[in-house]
Parts: C-alpha cells; sequence; structure tokens
C-alpha cells in the first residue's frame, strides 16, 4: 500500500544526474548566471557528489529511476522534486512559476508513466505550482505555500484535483529577497516522522505551526546561522533515517537527539550552487 507522506520507507525515487542535467561544462557556463546559480558548478566534482548520494538512495532500499538528458531542458533540471506531484489518484503536472522549467514535466512524466504511473491531473495557467512548495503530512492533511513560484490559483487546482477529503492547509511564505529566488514550502519545512518536523521557526506562520502541533508533530530547530546553507532541507528515506548536507553540525545534532540517524553528503556542486538540497535532487514516487 504506497503511502503519501515525506517521511515513510522510499521505495522508488527518481533522480537525473549530472551527465544528463547539467551536460557539458559549457552548458553550465551558459545558464547557471541567468538561472541564479550562486556560482557555476565543476561537472566532474558534481559527478563525484552525485555518485555518493545515489548511493544512499540505493542504501536505503529504493529502486532508483534514472532520467533521461533532453534538449529542452536547464541545468534546473537536476531537481526533479519540483515539476511532478504524487497523490492517491495519480501524478499531478506542475506548472513551474519559473518559465525555463515548463517543459520538465512532461519529459519526466513521459518516463514515469512508462513504470505504470497514471496522470491524475495538471496545473493549468494562470496557476502556478511547484513541488518544492508540497507537502503530505498524512493521507488526509497536505500543505501548500504560496509564494513567488506557487500561486492562489495553482493552489484552487491543487485542492480541486486532491479533492475534498484531503484538508490542504495554505501556508503563506515570506517573500524572497529577489522574485527569481527561491523560497519554497520546503524550504522552512522538512517532515521526517509521523510526529517530527524539521523547521525554520522564524518563518512558519503561527497558523501552520498550531495546524501541525494539532496533528501531534513536534519540531526539530534549525539554528538560525544554518538556514541560508539549506539547514533545513533534508531527505527522510525511511522513518527519523535522513540525507543531509555536511557541515551543518546543530541540525545534525539535533535530529540525533530526536533519534534520527543521519548522512551526509558534501553537496557544493550539486546542491548549494544552485539552491537544492536532497528533497530537490528527488522525486520520491512511491513510499510505503
Amino acid at each position: 500500500m504506497s503511502q503519501f507522506n515525506e517521511y515513510s520507507n522510499l521505495v522508488q525515487v527518481a533522480v537525473r544526474n549530472p551527465e544528463n542535467a547539467f551536460v557539458s561544462q559549457e552548458k553550465l557556463a551558459q545558464e547557471w548566471q541567468p538561472l541564479r546559480f550562486h556560482a557555476m558548478p565543476d561537472l566532474e566534482k558534481s559527478h563525484t557528489e552525485f555518485t555518493l548520494f545515489r548511493e544512499y538512495l540505493l542504501a536505503s532500499g529504493a529502486e532508483v529511476i534514472d532520467l533521461p538528458a533532453n534538449e529542452s531542458l536547464t541545468i534546473d533540471s537536476i531537481y526533479p522534486r519540483d515539476n511532478v506531484l504524487v497523490s492517491p489518484k495519480g501524478l499531478i503536472l506542475c506548472n513551474m512559476g519559473r518559465a525555463s522549467r515548463t517543459p520538465e514535466a512532461s519529459v519526466n512524466v513521459a518516463v514515469y508513466e512508462t513504470l505504470g504511473h497514471k496522470v491524475a491531473g495538471q496545473i493549468q495557467a494562470p496557476g502556478t505550482l511547484e513541488g518544492g512548495d508540497f507537502i503530505w503530512i498524512d493521507e488526509q492533511h497536505a500543505a501548500v505555500g504560496l509564494g513567488p513560484r506557487t500561486n492562489k490559483e495553482g493552489a484552487r487546482q491543487l485542492q480541486a484535483i486532491l479533492g475534498d477529503q484531503v484538508d490542504l492547509h495554505i501556508v503563506d511564505l515570506p517573500d524572497p529577497d529577489h522574485p527569481d529566488d527561491v523560497l519554497h514550502l520546503m524550504s522552512i519545512i522538512s517532515p521526517v516522522d509521523q510526529n517530527l518536523a524539521l523547521i525554520y521557526r522564524p518563518f512558519i506562520p503561527k497558523t501552520f505551526l498550531s495546524w501541525l502541533e494539532a496533528r501531534g508533530v513536534e519540531f526539530v530547530d534549525v539554528p538560525e546561522e544554518e538556514y541560508l546553507p539549506m539547514g533545513c532541507n533534508v531527505l527522510a528515506v525511511a522513518p527519523r533515517s535522513v540525507v543531509m548536507l555536511e557541515n551543518l553540525p546543530g541540525v545534525k545534532a539535533g535530529l540525533e537527539r530526536a533519534g534520527c540517524s543521519v548522512k551526509t553528503y558534501r553537496g557544493m556542486e550539486i546542491s548549494r550552487k544552485g539552491e537544492g538540497g536532497p528533497t530537490c535532487l528527488t522525486r520520491p514516487l512511491m513510499r510505503e
């Protein structure tokens, strides 16, 4: 029985490796500045980082699906989380807030359909929705963040596809420093078990905090100095078993105190330069 949350055992997960996303050092040189990467990734180093990250996914017991290269894609396509959502009714294709990423959903879904996944619906313009702005708490409860990448119309269409049986909590996100920058819902919360989430408290609206507490969720707080280096972006591969970026000692210690086992990867090229942590690098397709 497939589970809809962010923490059950990972069964099937899609990734796109640097060879298929970054393609070449020339492509990186052309795109990193327009797409607001902090610096240009190094293709060779990114391969080394990704190999370890992918090994962690395999070690969790998950089937890892490698997404192909496609000439319509940008280097952002290394982050497959954002273009498709999973739901009990099937996949939901996102209409990305960043227009250059629009082709990603159809390219990736073509692969998912060959694996037997059905499509439940698609977010249509003027609605926008990105996967980083959506989390499942459990089968009946989910949250969507409204910000630069996901708008009210996108959230309205999402609720219509999910149906009345899902309580979709709307979270108003703070404005990022620049309209092209990413501040997704998953920039401020990562569920790691049924009753535990990692949060960056200063950006969490009180109404959302109360809603989570009413679901029995307790919190590990991201220290202020570890927020910008993506301390809140962790991937649960099983309940309280997480993969996260290295050099975040406060987050790591907080998670370990809460009974989590933690694996870290370097991520300078594949994560920090493009602001995409371990959740962004993966599209979990099935958990159980």
